[in-house]
């Protein structure tokens, strides 16, 4: 039977669950379909259009975080909703991360994610939070995968070379860095709620000019 397009990113998501991003090749999805890389151009012209088909299934179930007509300040909290979700969605995917901000760097338009933000704080509001998202949740994962490996020792990790924290625990790295997020988040909320005016504006020309699509 032919593969269809979901078939094919669903193999794709498999590829990368299994070799990474780095190993995630077209001739791998091939592969792993049992057909020639050709057949893949049947549904995807390129990678990078393979990759953004990948991103959207992995941030497809991030909520709207509420109604869009809200107010300030319950808008700016469903927009941290949205954040906080975006990033477990991206954090349980090998390579989650660095697949949805590689897929934002290569396409043009907007995506029903930063549709969504752009319309509860503004385009500038948007991009401002999706880049400190991906931003954090590529740092997470390399951290997190780092950490997995043993390569962190010292204050960064907060383990000594015996493997626990002064106090003879041993931390938790993703504890910290979730934390750690969400720090930063609510002080960039925190910015957004102190110019509504600001955030208000621009969510239509959001839609044209965004950073998914």
């Amino acid at each position: 039977m032919r593969n269809t397009l979901a078939d094919v990113v669903s193999a794709a998501l498999r590829v990368l669950d299994e070799q990474g991003l780095e190993g995630c090749s077209m001739r791998r999805v091939a592969a792993a379909l049992d057909v020639q890389p050709s057949a893949l151009y049947h549904h995807v012209p390129d990678k990078q259009t393979l990759l953004a088909r990948m991103a959207d299934v992995i941030v497809g179930d991030v909520s709207a975080g509420g109604p869009p007509g809200a107010g300030p300040s319950d808008a700016t909290a469903a927009a941290r909703r949205m954040c906080l979700e975006m990033r477990r969605a991206m954090l349980a995917v090998r390579d989650g991360a660095d697949v949805v901000a590689t897929a934002a760097a290569f396409r043009l338009g907007s995506s029903a994610v930063e549709q969504r933000l752009a319309e509860r704080v503004g385009a500038d509001g948007a991009r401002a939070l999706l880049f400190y998202t991906f931003g954090q949740a590529q740092s997470t994962q390399t951290h997190l995968q780092a950490a997995s490996l043993g390569a962190l020792i010292g204050p960064e990790s907060g383990r000594t070379a015996g493997g626990a924290d002064a106090h003879g625990a041993s931390p938790d790295p993703a504890a910290e860095l979730d934390a750690s997020f969400e720090r930063g988040l609510d002080i960039i909320i925190a910015g957004l709620r102190g110019a509504p005016a600001r955030a208000a504006t621009g969510a239509a020309a959001g839609a044209a000019n965004g950073i998914l699509h």
